[in-house]
């Protein structure tokens, strides 16, 4: 039995419904990742979990146990925000320690668990500081030490890098994955960037509108997503998708070149739309369909070369050089092995 068990859960504000639906098994130990856009549902879903918001329909299991009525205080998870909620009057020492205090513990179990997590997270030297000569960085570590004192059976994290600029952002992504390995617990993570997601996740599920599209390990769905919202969501930069017709059983012209696609499972009918997905990395490939482009802009970012050209009739291409690359305003050739593409109908649905 999963660890966290949700039953066709939904969540609706009034007469508008947010959360359409979802069924999901998170398993002991595992590290998910919710992933969407903005307004998808994630951090509606995880205050579901966590009981900061009621559940309309549908079942909430954490341990065998239905937590849907169950005080928050009362489901043995944890949550990490955004904002860090930090007492700004309080030492990190006292910040750390404010639940347990609360609930009575004594003091020589409470001096214990706040020294154990200051040495997983390197607060040693800061516990009698208060949040506000901290940095970014620090007062979110201070905030995960909140959660790791109590224990809990499950880490919930609602984006909580958001406030961190790009180099802290990396740090703190490596502690947590660091602090996931060191305690074993379960722990699920919210977050839009989708390279949080890869980077730290068992498994990622990617939502929509209220809706899961498709969960998998992070390389189940770069390979091999079901839909095109998917593959244009994982990676970055963004896959590309240039408009085709299907030209035979196993075959699409794009761009005027017939392009064979034997890997296919199903047979196309011709003349059906669709739309062929490549991503940047593979339009460097040595042999195989030549694009004809114009280059628009060579974004340098050292090893790595990002080529944003269009093709003659004007569709958009990003393409991943590695070493020389061509400039701005020059012609140049993008090639691909059709068997590195992805296919989707005009629907978004992935055609195999």
């Amino acid at each position: 039995m999963a660890q966290i068990e949700l039953k066709d859960v939904r969540k609706s504000y009034g007469a508008t419904p947010v959360i359409h639906g979802i069924s999901l098994g998170i398993e002991q130990g595992e590290f998910v990742v919710f992933v969407g856009p903005s307004g998808c549902g994630k951090s509606t879903l995880l205050r579901m979990i966590a009981g900061l918001e009621t559940i309309t329909d549908g079942d909430l299991y954490i341990g065998g146990k239905r937590m849907n009525d169950e005080e928050p205080s009362d489901r043995g998870v944890a949550m990490v925000f955004q904002s860090y909620a930090l007492y700004p009057h309080m030492s990190v020492a006292d910040n750390m320690s404010f639940g347990l205090r609360m609930t009575g513990r004594p003091k020589a179990e409470i001096a214990e668990k706040v020294q154990r997590a200051a040495s997983i997270l390197q607060l040693e030297k800061l516990l009698d500081r208060k949040p506000a000569q901290l940095s970014g960085g620090q007062r979110q570590r201070v905030a995960i030490g909140r959660a790791i004192v109590r224990n809990p059976d499950v880490f919930l994290f609602d984006e909580p890098l958001s406030n961190l600029d790009a180099e802290l952002r990396v740090q703190m992504r490596v502690e947590i994955a660091k602090l996931h390995g060191t305690l074993g617990n379960t722990m699920i993570y919210v977050t839009h960037d989708q390279t949080e997601a890869v980077t730290l996740a068992d498994r990622i599920v990617v939502l929509r509108a209220g809706v899961v599209e498709q969960v998998g390990t992070p390389m189940e769905l770069y390979e091999n997503p079901d839909n095109a919202f998917v593959a244009g969501f994982i990676g970055s930069p963004r896959m590309n998708f240039l408009s085709a017709t299907a030209s035979g059983p196993k075959q699409v012209t794009l761009n005027g070149i017939d392009v064979a696609l034997p890997h296919l499972q199903s047979d196309l009918t011709a003349g059906q739309a669709l739309q062929l997905g490549v991503r940047p990395e593979h339009l460097d490939a040595p042999a195989g369909i030549e694009l004809p482009v114009s280059v628009d802009v060579s974004e340098q970012l050292g090893s790595t070369t990002y080529v944003h050209s269009r093709l003659a009739d004007g569709e958009v291409l990003i393409a991943e050089r590695r070493g020389s690359a061509p400039r701005s305003g020059e012609a140049t050739v993008l090639r691909f092995d059709p068997a590195s593409v992805r296919l989707f109908d005009q629907a978004g649905a992935r055609v195999r």
